[in-house]
């Protein structure tokens, strides 16, 4: 029997947009509720200026949709998350109305209609501007939210400025920006994405318009914060959440979180613009060799192919493309090419002639095919808005992938032309079959490009891993690809800026990110350089890249003090796989970035807040960064609560006080969290490389309890997705005294076949150690994090060592659950 409820729904709707069809509104704000209908988790409002209809998706998730006019169909590229049941109660009362979960309330005056989103027990998370609430001014539509007393603001993505939005404005239009100044706020992507933070507690904001946006956290005004766009309905959801992590977890959710990555990806990557012939590339991947400095990944940047022309190689630098792929992938190095949106308009070039005869580009309103310059010269560009063009595009990877390339470098997609800013507004999309023009298409127009590249190569490669990689992004792309910041340049400021940079995108659901290290264009000193590369190491991409006409960008072209920190520090990277790829783990299972801004797990601590201190992170859950100029021998640091130790030397700290450490070229300021764990392993060369069958467990010793879960795969195939893989849970507990190794749980056989606890900071004069009742004996020894070769080696170059005392404490194989205590 039809549900009766749903059908007066239905009925209302179709009511309402009889009633509002064509009807213009005057510019101003929502207006006094008329009457307004109940639906299955929803809530339609038609007021005399537009119309509302409020969606529950989750408990903690509400959906605002605000139209002047007819709401059009239900269309995202970005939200995957869907609605699902939950016990939702609405109220009626004096001149409101309430919806309530068991998470959130949300008030609504009814004149005007306004919002005010309010926890369980009253207080106030967001609440509307009561005089200026959704508000249009033509076309453009914007909502208001009162300011609160020391409210925070974190997010948008890849935006400069600091990492506290708080007065603040920033637009979101994806911009080409060479060489972009580090006030300058039309960068390459956009993220409409914010979290709130003021008494305790917390939220988030994503507005899902793709026209260009704006958000005002107070710039210029003590009264609002704002955001809007420049057409389009208002449609945003707000989330309520305990904490930071947990807004964004809830927001990953609703826009997806990244694939796991192949393993390889997580290595060193060597780039430049650009290797060739083919002669040079296996030279450079043979230095890395013959100097013992780790590489998993070169690049292959324009001059590979053939006049431009994406999907091509060039005939006489590039003749052999697959012996060239063969031979570095012995060397154990990936090949990742660059591919660019433009298609060359060339009669007999197959991409172009099957893509006109398949009407796969973008065209004007009257079918003509839009026609720009690139690299090739005249191009037309993929209508990745169009379900067949996706497909279309993505085999034409067939014959890269054929050749054995497994990494694919989307560039030049905001989309990037000579003349940038020159595109025609009435260029047009088939977006789905809806029909869309360039100012709604443009901010989604690179992530549609990295989607149409990894479905296609994933369904090329055989069950294997690809990476994707990508200048230009929206919300919801790191489904599809990693991101690295553009076209920087090489200065202490983009350095730094880089820190910021990574770690708002992964605050804003983007954790696979990194900078071009060195700097793209302009020239690097050796100091910054190295200084830059000692950061990228803990980072989430980590990738050298130098512009055209400029110095070779090498470890070993900045001197041998340089190259030694680089093989030293890239080293350190391999240990840290076990480690970093258990960070990877927790990024696709749960949304939570790598790179942690400290606020994220520190938010009550007003130090953390600082722009003093808000270019330090967590990398992982237990290393603390603090990123430092190249030319500063000292650094001020903040440490959180907790205990700290210097990762080099071992020194332990007490947290919540400010330091002054030291910052030698060769010693970034790292520190390990007391209770924390770092699982590593032996360094290897590149990934293709096993490395011993033994896991290096690193233990420091704190005051509080604390866990890690350790993730383990194949590191190359999609077998991960078949539930082939293996984790174990870590737990260190003082109060107990003990040390728990959880049993593994998964189907995969793990590469390391034994443990060996490292202990930091216990007591080495403790006795009495136990494992599962039986008494061990530990070893007290010095080790050498820092250093990647012995004396003895002939690549030796000198340099300090960092010695520290540790007590080592061998156990049983690596498998089953094992308590040591002391």
């Amino acid at each position: 029997m039809p549900n009766m409820r749903n059908i007066l729904f239905v009925s209302f709707i179709i009511l309402t947009l009889t009633n509002t069809m064509g009807q213009q509104f005057p510019d101003n704000s929502l207006g006094k509720m008329i009457h307004y209908l109940e639906g299955e988790q929803s809530l339609l409002i038609q007021t005399d200026n537009g119309s509302v209809l409020i969606q529950v998706y989750a408990p903690d998730i509400f959906r605002i949709r605000v139209s002047r006019m007819i709401f059009t169909d239900d269309f995202s590229y970005s939200v995957v998350g869907r609605r699902y049941p939950c016990n939702v109660v609405l109220q009626e009362l004096d001149e409101r109305l309430s919806i309530r979960t068991d998470s959130l309330l949300l008030e609504i005056s009814t004149n005007p209609v306004r919002f005010t989103f309010r926890t369980p027990e009253g207080q106030v998370i967001n609440q509307d501007d009561p005089a200026l609430g959704t508000t249009w001014v033509g076309e453009e539509v914007t909502t208001y939210k009162i300011l609160q007393d020391g409210e925070h603001f974190l997010g948008l993505g890849e935006k400069t400025g600091n990492l506290d939005r708080r007065g603040e404005f920033h637009t979101n239009w994806n911009t080409d920006n060479f060489s972009y100044r580090t006030t300058d706020d039309e960068i390459y992507s956009s993220f409409p994405f914010y979290i709130g933070v003021h008494h305790g507690l917390c939220y988030g904001i994503y507005l899902d318009n793709t026209y260009r946006s704006y958000f005002n956290f107070g710039a210029s005004n003590d009264r609002f914060s704002s955001f809007g766009a420049d057409a389009g309905e208002m449609d945003y959801y707000f989330i309520a959440g305990h904490d930071i992590p947990d807004v964004i977890m809830e927001y990953t959710w609703l826009t997806g979180r990244m694939p796991m990555p192949p393993l390889w990806a997580l290595g060193f990557q060597q780039c430049r613009w650009s290797y060739f012939p083919d002669k040079e590339v296996l030279n450079t991947a043979r230095t890395f060799r013959e100097k013992k400095i780790p590489l998993d990944v070169i690049y292959l940047d324009i001059h590979y192919m053939d006049a431009y022309k994406v999907f091509t190689w060039h005939p006489t630098r590039f003749p052999h493309p697959e012996n060239l792929v063969g031979e570095l992938k012995n060397m154990g190095v990936q090949t990742t090419v660059i591919i660019d949106p433009g298609v060359k308009v060339e009669k007999g070039y197959h991409a172009y002639e099957d893509g006109i005869a398949r009407d796969m580009f973008i065209n004007y309103p009257d079918g003509k095919e839009y026609t720009a310059q690139v690299w090739p010269g005249w191009c037309h560009f993929t209508d990745y808005t169009k379900a067949s063009a996706r497909e279309w595009w993505g085999q034409q990877f067939a014959d890269l992938v054929g050749q054995g390339v497994t990494g694919f470098w989307n560039d030049m997609n905001e989309i990037a032309s000579w003349g940038e800013g020159a595109t025609p507004s009435v260029v047009r999309f088939d977006w789905e079959g809806r029909g869309a023009s360039y100012r709604q298409a443009k901010n989604v127009y690179g992530m549609l490009m990295a989607r149409s590249t990894y479905e296609g190569v994933r369904s090329l490669m055989n069950g294997q891993r690809p990476l994707v990689l990508t200048r230009a992004a929206f919300s919801g792309a790191q489904r599809y690809t990693a991101i690295w910041t553009g076209d920087n340049f090489a200065s202490e400021e983009h350095m730094m800026l880089g820190c910021l940079l990574v770690n708002s995108l992964g605050i804003s659901g983007m954790p696979f990110s990194g900078t071009d290290i060195g700097g793209f264009a302009g020239e690097a000193s050796a100091s910054l350089f190295a200084r830059w590369l000692t950061i990228g190491t803990f980072t989430p991409f980590f990738r050298v890249h130098k512009a055209y006409n400029q110095n070779a960008s090498e470890p070993w072209t900045y001197g041998e003090e340089v190259e030694s920190i680089a093989r030293n520090y890239i080293s350190l990277r391999y240990r840290l796989l076990p480690y970093l790829y258990s960070a990877f783990y927790t990024s696709h299972s749960s949304g939570l970035p790598v790179n942690r801004a400290l606020v994220l797990e520190y938010s009550g601590d007003d130090q953390c807040w600082d722009p003093e201190f808000q270019h330090q992170y967590l990398f992982g859950p237990g290393i603390l960064v603090a990123p430092v100029e190249s030319q500063q021998r000292f650094a001020r640091v903040y440490l959180p609560e907790g205990q700290w130790y210097d990762f080099f030397t071992g020194e332990k700290y007490d947290g919540e006080q400010r330091l002054l450490t030291d910052a030698p070229l060769d010693k970034l300021p790292v520190f390990a969290r007391g209770g924390g764990f770092i699982p590593m392993q032996s360094v290897i060369q590149s990934t293709s490389q096993l490395p011993s069958d033994t896991l290096y467990l690193h233990v420091y010793y704190g005051n509080a309890p604390s866990f890690f879960t350790y993730y383990e795969d194949d590191g190359i195939s999609m077998d991960y997705d078949k539930s082939t893989f293996i984790t174990c849970e870590f737990l260190f507990d003082p109060d107990s005294r003990q040390i728990v190794i959880g049993e593994m749980s998964g189907t995969y056989t793990s590469k390391y076949r034994h443990i060996v606890l490292v202990l930091h900071g216990f007591d080495m004069t403790q006795t009495g150690w136990k494992v599962d009742g039986r008494p061990v004996m530990t070893e007290q020894t010095k080790i050498d994090l820092y250093s990647a070769l012995t004396e003895n080696d002939p690549l030796f170059l000198g340099g300090r060592k960092f010695e520290q005392n540790v007590q080592i404490l061998q156990i049983a194989g690596f498998g089953e659950k094992q308590v040591i205590a002391w």
